[in-house]
């Protein structure tokens, strides 16, 4: 990837992250931790990879996202806000009544909100069907989903994992966040889903592993699950829980936790110094 090209995600990211902290904060309740780790993941989606456009957020062939880990929420309204779906003045209305940034993506409420998603592993069940109806109608669609890597717990996703490799669902690519913490504590001590990748290889899925936090392999993974034929891809990220927030990372306890005012001031100070620097380059 070209540097110019790099550091523009970058800082996309870095704004993303900005977000996530600014709407959590206000909502005084929210997921954080997990939303932080996949603003690099959103800003290469939004950016880079998918056809969509703001300004017609039902364009008829557009690519699709389903954020299946739909707790994570702050971080999808944070890049769709940037990518110009709203105002990015809308963040601070997270989960307020009236709002339409709910505590998970409402479809019907929402610009570029492609499915409500609830209980964990319904996402990915609704992106199998999105894909499938794709091939049906031979649109040029791609359909992506994003799963925590404790989410893959739920019986559902491997159903879906099924279904997805028997109607060889080319056209969708499933992101696992490996992020390894889940709200209870990492997921070798809960209900381990390892090993992620020989597990979805054995469903017949093509499995990339790459790092959450590298542009240059998300765009290798991304540009070759392009070249897949015949099955789904997967695409399993080494990602850090609360990236980007020195006293956030690798901590369960910000799974599901607000910044208070201090921590908030601390987060976007941080935040704010990284996207500064990044813009001097």
């Amino acid at each position: 990837m070209e540097r110019a090209e790099k550091l523009k995600l970058q800082k996309i990211a870095a704004r993303i992250r900005l977000g996530v902290i600014e709407g959590t904060y206000h909502a005084k309740s929210g997921h954080p931790g997990g939303s932080l780790s996949i603003a690099d993941t959103l800003a290469y989606l939004y950016w880079e990879e998918m056809n969509v456009d703001p300004e017609n957020p039902r364009m008829e062939g557009r690519d699709k996202l389903v954020l299946s880990k739909g707790h994570c929420a702050p971080a999808l309204y944070a890049a769709l806000a940037n990518r110009g779906y709203f105002p990015v003045e809308e963040l601070q209305t997270l989960r307020h009544i009236g709002s339409r940034l709910q505590g998970h993506p409402n479809m019907n409420d929402t610009p570029g909100v492609e499915m409500s998603t609830g209980s964990l592993g319904q996402g990915v069940s609704t992106a199998c069907g999105m894909a499938l109806a794709a091939k049906v109608k031979g649109e040029p669609s791609r359909v992506y989903t994003i799963l925590g890597d404790g989410e893959i717990e739920e019986g559902q996703v491997w159903e879906a994992a099924m279904f997805a490799a028997q109607y060889k669902l080319d056209n969708l690519v499933a992101i696992i966040d490996n992020n390894n913490l889940q709200i209870d504590g990492p997921i070798t001590e809960v209900m381990s889903s390892y090993p992620i990748t020989d597990k979805f290889a054995a469903f017949g899925w093509h499995v990339i592993p790459v790092d959450a936090h590298d542009f240059d392999q998300l765009e290798a993974a991304f540009k070759e699950a392009r070249t897949v034929k015949g099955k789904p891809t997967a695409i399993i990220q080494k990602s850090v829980k609360g990236k980007g927030v020195s006293f956030m990372e690798n901590q369960v306890s910000w799974h599901g936790t607000a910044p208070n005012a201090e921590q908030y001031e601390q987060a976007k100070a941080e935040l704010t110094a990284a996207l500064e620097a990044l813009e001097q380059e």
